[in-house]
């Protein structure tokens, strides 16, 4: 471990998200409720996406995928802040710090990329309805699915070398709930100019390889939407990429905040963090189901069935 040959630091302290045992407990109670709903909402939809032939198709097969990855983003940081909650020290070694950032960034950054693929296929699905099933394959869609992987874990690579390589002589107090980068970097006592221009450069060209695919895409889908004569097909089509926008801006506007605003231990970098970590997962399966008639027939005969085999 590069940190062990850097610093005598073996762990760091977090502040957490308050001091006050009362409040403490109240949160615990607040991010229990958070997990439990992120767990059971996630699941509920690989569940029904998975048994129910009629959501085999590409839109629901990368939203399997987001479900999967909101199940993992989520368990990367809650389950360590509940614990913490019910901590008088808060403390995370050197190597769980390293794995956490990689982990974040990793679920993070997939997340990003199957949003903006997600994206594509909206815009595929409006302005190209008779070739859909011709352009969006099965083999391009998990084609996709990989790139999304693949691109990620290339960015968490060079974010974790970019925390390996910091040198830790006496600050050791992170003034947050959880490891990120950002937080990382005031504690440093090396140069770490190289590093912050390096991770902006990660993060802008992460963010803008993520967010112009989306954008252009909605470009398109707009401007299709506005040339349509019927008010019912504006509609109908308008409610297809809904759920998506706002999953969105959701995701991009917390998640870029937290890694392009200048770290200042306030309560804003806690928000953002929470806003991507936590709120975000427990609200996807929410907002793809509200407005989904499909999602809602679905999730009908899928407990029909259960029923019925439980009779």
């Amino acid at each position: 471990m590069a940190w062990r040959n850097h610093s005598a630091i073996t762990e760091f302290l977090l502040t957490g998200l308050s001091d006050d045992p009362l409040i403490e407990a109240l949160l615990f109670t607040l991010f229990l409720g958070i997990y439990l709903l992120t767990m059971t909402g996630n699941l509920t939809m690989l569940l029904v996406i998975g048994v129910d032939s009629h959501l085999h198709t590409p839109m629901y097969f990368f939203l399997s995928n987001l479900s999967f990855l909101d199940l993992c983003f989520s368990s990367v940081t809650i389950p360590k802040l509940l614990k913490d909650l019910l901590s008088e020290r808060k403390s995370i070694s050197v190597e769980g710090c390293l794995a956490q950032v990689f982990f974040v960034f990793i679920t993070a950054g997939t997340e990003a990329f199957l949003l903006s693929m997600m994206a594509y296929d909206r815009y595929v699905a409006i302005c190209h309805p008779l070739l859909y099933g011709q352009i969006m394959s099965d083999e391009l869609c998990l084609k996709l699915v990989l790139l999304s992987w693949g691109l990620a874990s290339l960015s968490s690579v060079v974010i974790v070398l970019l925390a390996v390589n910091l040198d830790f002589c006496e600050a050791y107090t992170i003034h947050h709930y959880m490891c990120e980068l950002p937080s990382l970097f005031p504690l440093s006592c090396s140069d770490v100019s190289i590093n912050v221009d390096i991770l902006i450069c990660t993060i802008l060209l992460h963010g803008l390889g993520t967010f112009l695919p989306v954008f252009l895409s909605y470009a398109r889908i707009v401007s299709t939407i506005l040339s349509m004569k019927s008010t019912t097909g504006r509609s109908k089509a308008f409610n297809t990429c809904s759920s998506h926008l706002v999953a969105v801006v959701l995701f991009f506007g917390s998640g870029l905040v937290r890694y392009l605003v200048p770290t200042s231990g306030s309560s804003l970098d806690l928000l953002s963090s929470l806003q991507y970590s936590a709120v975000t997962p427990m609200l996807n399966p929410l907002i793809y189901s509200l407005k989904n008639k499909e999602v809602k027939a679905a999730v009908r005969r899928t407990l029909g069935k259960c029923l019925h085999c439980l009779e």
